[in-house]
Formats: C-alpha cells, structure tokens, sequence
C-alpha cells in the first residue's frame, strides 16, 4: 500500500458560495483542489499521476532509468547539462535556470542563461530569435 505524502502547508482562498457548496460535498476536498491545480498546470508527474508517490515496484523500475537518462544538451551551445531530481538542493541562481526548463522553458547552461535577455512578463530567460515563440506559447490568450 503506497503512504501518503504528508501535507505541511495550509493555503486559504475565498470562492463564491456555489462553489463553496460543491466543495464541502466532496468526501476530500483538497485531494480534488490538489488534482485540480495540478491539473491547470500541465505539470501532472507521468509516474505517479499526481499522486505524489508510486507504487515499490514502479520505483524500483524506473529508478535507474531515470539515473541514466538525467542529462540533456544545452539548447544554445550543447554542453552537457545534469539534471537534478529535484530544486530543493540547488542555490538560487541554479534553481531559477532549472526552473524555467522544468516548466516547459529552454534548458541553458549557466553561460547561456546569463546571455539571454529574460522575459518582460514572466521572467523566463529566452533567446532573442525564439521571443515572438515564447510569447505566443505562453502569453497570449
């Protein structure tokens, strides 16, 4: 039986009543506002599909896989770039860099990233050539 991941943080919104109603109907509510937001983000893990855990033998499959496979190209220069598993450990500057290619950006390298202009909306460090791209996949609605 696969344990839950523990929860720490209380995050509070206010809705219109309606929704409220709907909410306090279901047998667990933040388990569906969870799926929900993850869902809206396009983010759901293909290993755990949004779970947060997986099941022993799921691990212990892909485990080595994902070892294997942690590193990708530089999408400006080609250096070879190691992936981390998660952005907990990094420092700030790695953490924003590894960011932006976790949420469907372009991977850099640390020279690359520092050379490309970034984003006047959102922040994203983009080449100048893939602008216009970038806008039209992320900004416009």
């Amino acid at each position: 039986m696969a344990r839950k991941t523990p929860k720490s943080q209380v995050v509070a919104f206010k809705v219109e009543e309606d929704l409220a109603d709907f909410l306090n109907k279901l047998p667990n509510k933040s388990a569906f506002i969870r799926k929900a937001i993850v869902a809206q983000l396009g983010m759901t893990c293909p290993l755990c599909t949004g779970s947060g855990v997986v099941p022993k033998g799921v691990h212990d499959h892909y485990a080595p896989v994902l070892a294997k496979n942690n590193v990708r190209k530089c999408d400006v220069c080609g250096d070879k770039q190691t992936l981390p598993r998660d952005l907990v450990h990094l420092d700030d500057r790695e953490r924003a860099r590894m960011e932006q290619f976790f949420h469907g950006g372009p991977l850099y390298c640390e020279a690359c990233y520092l050379k490309q202009p970034a984003c006047d909306d959102c922040g994203m460090h983009i080449e100048p050539a893939l602008f216009s791209e970038h806008y039209k996949k992320v900004h416009a609605n």
